[in-house]
This record gives structure tokens, sequence and C-alpha cells, in this order.
């Protein structure tokens, strides 16, 4: 289905850009926080995660993976966010409703599972925190604990962005089944099929009034019979 009309929670195919507009939708605003959290948590661990020696050793626990989950999901989250912030501001200028619904999809699978990831990366790490020698922290405690606490708040941003998304596909699949629904009614078929049916009543009925000149016949004239 390609044409103008609105489908997916976005607009008709060909509306102007409105960056205010655009910046208020709750969808770019729970990305961007998405985006300024994951910079943050790479940022931190990038910075002060590593001791400053040889050996490079991360700060949780000594587990260098530790270090290389937190970075790893917050690169390709902030990567993920900005993708998904230009389809959104694109969003309104796709005119083909199959591409609104597979990148609506996208955005579902996406979010749902980078929610998770940071969940297991917060549990993870804070787990690792718990067990570090504190004495053994030579300098950036407090980016550490940063990105802890960053980490827990990009989990409920990427819940968020996977609830509106969720919603956004379901506003479309109700919008195409109504579409459906309307032309597969047999009685909006027969009344289309049978434009003149209003003009002699209901569809099935005759249309068409007795015939002036088929009334009753006259009675034959009576004949005199002769008298015996």
């Amino acid at each position: 289905m390609e044409g103008g009309s609105g489908a997916y929670g976005a607009g008709k195919a060909g509306a102007p850009f409105e960056p205010v507009t655009f910046i208020k939708k709750p969808e770019v605003i729970t990305r961007l926080l998405s985006l300024l959290f994951a910079i943050i948590i790479f940022g931190c661990i990038s910075a002060k995660g590593y001791a400053p020696i040889a050996d490079h050793r991360c700060f949780y626990n000594g587990d260098n993976n530790a270090c290389g989950y937190g970075i790893g999901i917050g690169v390709l989250g902030f990567l993920i966010c900005i993708t998904f912030l230009v389809l959104d501001a694109l969003f309104s200028q796709i005119s083909n409703v199959k591409v609104r619904k597979y990148v609506v999809m996208a955005d579902i699978a996406v979010s749902g599972l980078w929610c998770f990831l940071w969940f297991v990366g917060f549990i993870y790490l804070t787990s690792q925190w718990s067990k570090t020698p504190q004495s053994q922290v030579l300098s950036g405690r407090d980016n550490l604990q940063a990105a802890l606490a960053f980490m827990f708040f990009s989990i409920p941003t990427w819940g968020i962005s996977t609830g509106l998304a969720v919603r956004k596909y379901r506003q479309g699949v109700t919008e195409d089944f109504g579409a459906a629904d309307s032309y597969n009614n047999p009685d909006n078929i027969a009344q289309s099929s049978n434009p003149y049916a209003s003009f002699g009543g209901e569809v099935g009925q005759s249309s068409y009034q007795q015939s002036p000149f088929t009334g009753t016949p006259d009675p034959p004239p009576a004949t005199d019979r002769p008298a015996y």
C-alpha cells in the first residue's frame, strides 16, 4: 500500500518537517536520553575504568570483560540512537506503509533487546563492583559508580522506547485491519456492485412496480340465449 495517508503514528507523507514538534515527541525525548546515558556510560568506563598500569586491568574486580561489556553496549547503543533519530525525522516522509511497518518492527526489536542488555549489564557490573576491594581502586571511583547509575537509568528509557514502538505498531495494524474489514464487508461489496439499489429499495428486492397495463381483465359480455 502506498499513498499519502498517515499510518503507524505518523502524518501524511510529504508533510513539512517541524523541528520543535519533532523534539517534543515522546519517542524522541526518550531516545535522546538513552543517547546521553550511553555517552556517559562508555565515557566514564573508558576514561576511568582501567588501572593506569601495564596490564590495563579493569577496576570492576579486575574483570576486563565487564569494562568491555559496558563500553561495547554503550557505543552500539549510541549509534542505534543516532540511527533511529534519523529514521524518526524521516518517518513521515516515507510513503510506503510496508516500509513504515518494518521500521517500527525494527524499533521494537532493537529497543527491547537493548533494554534487556542494559539490565544484564547493570546486574553484571554491579556484582563485580561489589566484589572489588576498594583499596585497589586508585582513582575514578565516582566515574565507575556513575556508569552503574546510568546503566540503571537506561533500562526504563529503552523500555519506554519499546512501549512507544509497540503502540505505533498496534495503531498501524488497527488501521490496516479496519481498511481490510471495510473492503471485505459483504454489505459494502453489494452496495458498490449495485449502485442503483437505493432507487428501488433494498438490495435483492425488485425495484420495479407492476405494469399499469396488466390489470384484472374485464369479464366477457353476457349473451342472450334463445328461449325454448
